[in-house]
């Protein structure tokens, strides 16, 4: 089956917008987050990944990412620690990427 592309959005769970909220225990999953992503990355299937750089309610991440199908991208949105251990609230889209800047380096 070809792969299909999609984006997961993550916003943090309302409770840490306020940086005195955040523990040890969410900077370890947000870390385990990165370490996912950038697994996903390794087998080819990570497109794009990043956040906005605002602080506030606001802010939000975006993975694009290669799947089979609908069921894997959930499951692979499911399986991100950020999501899996509560620390973001994430949803999946279908989607495409239209335009490419093969030149940018990030």
């Amino acid at each position: 089956m070809a792969l299909q592309q999609f984006l997961y959005k993550l916003t943090l769970v309302p409770n840490l917008h306020d940086d005195g909220n955040w523990t040890e225990r969410e900077n370890n999953i947000v870390g385990e987050h990165f370490r996912y992503l950038q697994g996903l990355q390794k087998e080819g299937k990570l497109i794009l990944a990043g956040r906005t750089m605002n602080e506030s309610a606001h802010t939000f991440g975006i993975v694009i990412f290669l799947a089979e199908s609908e069921t894997e991208a959930k499951q692979i949105m499911e399986n991100d620690p950020a999501v899996d251990q509560g620390v973001m609230i994430a949803e999946v889209f279908p989607y495409k990427v239209a335009l490419f800047n093969n030149q940018f380096e990030g």
